[in-house]
């Protein structure tokens, strides 16, 4: 995964561009001569002060500890110092004496294969006899000298490259530099900085800090507008070996080293990596309801065990839905340091044609028309949003920017998006970088309603400007509820502003259709509420005739199990029906959809389509509605109290609610900082019967944290549990 294609990756003086920050590397500084023909790597580097005999290094102390706490960065469990970039920390290197002014030695940091200084991927800092000639990319003095050690203050750029650095002291000598023995317990690794004002990610809210880069647990949004639901995410990006994961993904991809201080060509990156559609990335995506090659996009608790087997496997994992691909790219983000939260759009447009608006194909008898219409529309989407500046575009669309790692479409050549300006979005102003308008139709985009005729010419029926981007809703900061955050995307519909947006984005390239729709003489609306898996859905089909003549209308009511895509899984009923109603008044219908009716096709899908498709003399109408089913829910005891370090035991309850048993199922439970991703088989659960999984859990972190619990079969989905615990 390291190799390059020197053909199309070379550098100056025919180079291999370093696109690998992970290798081992032992030769950092082949050309220079060992001491007396020993190895290098077997003696200690030397200098001679006036008078004070030879000069040699005795031990490096990166003081993980203080300097962890100041960057916070304690909770990464990784023996290596992890810190952020534009802010100091401190070295304390141990001598065999003290060093004096004729001393001449420096400290060194190397990232990624055949370092070079004009690439900032070789930072040198001279201390001694030249540390009054400082003037490098990063900054660094002796804070203090005690018996035969001194602590040295490092400052990195704000600028500085991302990632490992491998680190030395390096002490001239007569017969030049002698360096320290590679040694990876002082590798260091550098991160983004939320908290420095130069960073390109700075974000001056403390509480955001906390939340969009420190909190490694979250909540998404599911379900459809009329009924939203949670899923619970551990994003885990301090657990063991999330780090080196994360950046293996940049390595994965052959993303230069010196590309890896710029935040947009990153969060970029990061966008075409999660997903494996022409890159071999983290997540292969499955809509498909077959999973038995892979893991159900369902049965995923977190992050973490994607992102440890991707990184240990380098072959892509099975399989990922949209919120999949939004929690894991959610992790990569905050791990690396850079603020991010996931937003939940609900009827979410899917512009597969680049015209900026939704269009819905009809049959010549009112049914939809799912082979010729090319967009879609979601009952949700989730995405990523990043808090960056961006350097490329003038400073007012910066702050919060979409980047989506689901693969929809190419962007310059790979399935990303992003980062796009939520400003830039809201004011219609599409010709931004990157994917603006792409962005733009998902929240904003008209829906037209075709109809075709026997002859195939299609003709415009209805024109829907407020059915995208219904809700757009992110979990608030320091709290598992929700919050809308809809007005950072759009103005109020039908509002002056709203209009100038649509106008703006009209003037470039967003296509509009202006056409007079016809007035029907009557219309038909579905109501329906969510329902319980289980029970029976009830279903109530209201008519209003608008004329001034009775009006006797036929009608079907047509039912399938539908993803949250839109795409139809299982068609299984059609109920006709007809209604007599007087002029000016309404008539409801009301009818049924049995359990026994759906229960059969649902598989991971928990979502019901009603179509009604009614009649009356030339006229056809037509309404759609989407219904929730929702799942039992998983119970969880946990102990009052809890101590890191101390073990303690978890509960999870479950009864089977359904006439029948549930067969072959999967529990799990997985808390960040608290245990492990863990499991349970279940042959099977009889109706109506209850199981307890009593387990051990061993805290590492302290404080407010969350575990969660999911139950998995084929029968049923999307059923868990979650508890908030306290650590001390």
């Amino acid at each position: 995964m390291t190799s390059v294609d020197v053909s199309t990756s070379k550098g100056r003086f025919n180079q291999p561009v370093p696109t690998s920050n992970l290798d081992e590397i032992s030769d950092d500084f082949p050309e220079f001569e060992p001491f007396d023909g020993v190895p290098e790597t077997e003696v200690e580097p030397r200098t001679y002060g006036q008078d004070q005999g030879v000069l040699e290094v005795l031990h490096i102390d990166m003081n993980q500890t203080i300097n962890e706490k100041h960057h916070h960065t304690h909770e990464y469990d990784t023996s290596n110092l992890v810190i952020r970039r534009g802010q100091e920390f401190v070295i304390t290197i141990t001598f065999n004496r003290l060093p004096t002014q004729y001393d001449d030695y420096q400290l060194e940091f190397l990232i990624g294969r055949n370092p070079s200084p004009n690439k900032e991927s070789q930072i040198t800092i001279p201390l001694g006899s030249r540390a009054s000639t400082n003037s490098y990319t990063w900054n660094g003095k002796i804070l203090e000298q005690n018996m035969n050690s001194i602590m040295v203050e490092v400052l990195p750029k704000p600028t500085a490259l991302v990632g490992r650095y491998r680190v030395y002291v390096a002490i001239s000598t007569g017969n030049g530099m002698k360096r320290t023995k590679r040694n990876a317990s002082t590798d260091l690794y550098l991160l983004f900085n939320a908290w420095c004002q130069q960073d390109a990610v700075y974000l001056a809210d403390q509480d955001e800090r906390k939340e969009y880069v420190l909190n490694d647990y979250g909540v998404m949004y599911q379900g459809s507008y009329g009924f939203i639901s949670q899923r619970h995410w551990i994003y885990g990006q301090f657990e063991e070996g999330i780090l080196n994961a994360c950046i293996f993904i940049l390595d994965a991809s052959k993303m230069p080293i010196s590309d890896r201080g710029k935040v947009i060509k990153v969060v970029r990156k990061g966008s075409a990596m999660i997903n494996s559609q022409d890159d071999d990335g983290v997540l292969v995506g499955n809509w498909s309801d077959d999973y038995s090659m892979g893991t159900a996009p369902t049965a995923w608790t977190g992050s973490i065990k994607i992102l440890l087997q991707y990184a240990n496997t380098r072959i892509p994992v099975c399989y990922a839905q949209c919120w999949v691909f939004a929690g894991v790219f959610n992790t990569f983000l905050r791990c690396l340091g850079i603020p991010a939260r996931v937003i939940s759009n609900f009827n979410s447009a899917h512009d597969n044609t680049g015209n900026l608006k939704t269009d819905l194909i009809f049959k010549p008898d009112g049914t939809p028309d799912r082979r010729r219409t090319k967009d879609s529309i979601w009952n949700y989407h989730c995405w990523n949003e990043v808090f960056i500046k961006r350097d490329d575009i003038a400073d007012r669309y910066g702050g919060w920017q979409v980047v989506d790692s689901t693969p929809q479409e190419l962007s310059s050549g790979y399935y990303c998006c992003g980062p796009a300006s939520v400003v830039a979005v809201k004011e219609g102003e599409v010709c931004y970088p990157y994917d603006t308008g792409f962005v733009f139709a998902e929240v904003n985009s008209d829906v037209v309603f075709f109809k075709r005729d026997k002859y195939g010419e299609m003709k415009v029926f209805r024109i829907d400007t407020t059915h995208v981007g219904k809700r757009i809703l992110t979990k608030a900061v320091g709290s598992i509820q929700a919050v809308d955050v809809t007005h950072n995307y759009k103005y109020r519909e039908g509002t002056p502003q709203d209009m100038a947006t649509m106008e703006r984005a009209e003037k470039f390239g967003c296509e509009r259709d202006h056409s007079v729709t016809p007035v029907f003489n009557v219309t038909v609306r579905i109501d329906a509420e969510p329902c319980i898996v289980g029970n029976d859905a009830i279903v109530v089909v209201v008519f209003e005739n608008l004329g001034n003549q009775e009006c006797t209308i036929t009608a079907q009511l047509q039912v399938s199990v539908v993803f949250y895509t839109g795409v139809i899984d299982s068609h299984f009923k059609d109920e006709n029906f007809s209604v007599t109603v007087p002029p000016k008044q309404q008539r409801s219908v009301p009818l049924k959809v049995t359990s026994q009716e759906y229960f059969p096709h649902l598989g991971s899908a928990l979502s019901l389509e009603l179509t009604v498709i009614a009649k009356y003399q030339d006229e056809t109408i037509n309404d759609i509605k989407v219904i929730s089913l929702v799942p039992p829910e998983l119970q969880m005891e946990v102990p009052e109290y809890l101590f890191v370090g101390h073990k303690d035991i978890v509960k999870v309850k479950f009864t089977n609610p359904f006439q029948f048993p549930l067969k072959n199922v999967f529990l799990y439970i997985e808390g960040a900082g608290i245990t492990p991703l863990k499991h349970r088989f279940y042959q099977e659960i009889p109706s109506l019967g209850e199981i307890t999984w009593t387990e051990e859990i061993l805290p590492r972190l302290p404080g407010e944290r969350y575990i969660l619990s999911l139950l998995y079969c084929s029968a049923i989905a999307h059923v868990w549990g979650f508890s908030k615990l306290m650590v001390h």
